[in-house]
C-alpha cells in the first residue's frame, strides 16, 4: 500500500513540479515518471523496513 501511495504521491508531485516551471508536456511526463519512480522505490524501502522489524 505504502508504495502505491509513493507512485500516486510522486507523479502528482513531479508532474506539479514541471507545470510551476513552466514545461512542455514531455517535461511534465518526464518529471511524474522520475519522482513516481524515486517515490516508489523509497516507498518500497520504507515496506521493508516496516516488514522486518514487525516480524
Amino acid at each position: 500500500m505504502i508504495v502505491i501511495l509513493g507512485a500516486i504521491l510522486g507523479a502528482s508531485l513531479g508532474a506539479l513540479t514541471a507545470c510551476r516551471r513552466k514545461g512542455s508536456t514531455a517535461d511534465i511526463l518526464q518529471y511524474a515518471f522520475v519522482f513516481g519512480l524515486v517515490f516508489t522505490l523509497a516507498g518500497l524501502f520504507v515496506t521493508l523496513i516496516i516488514h522486518r522489524m514487525s516480524v
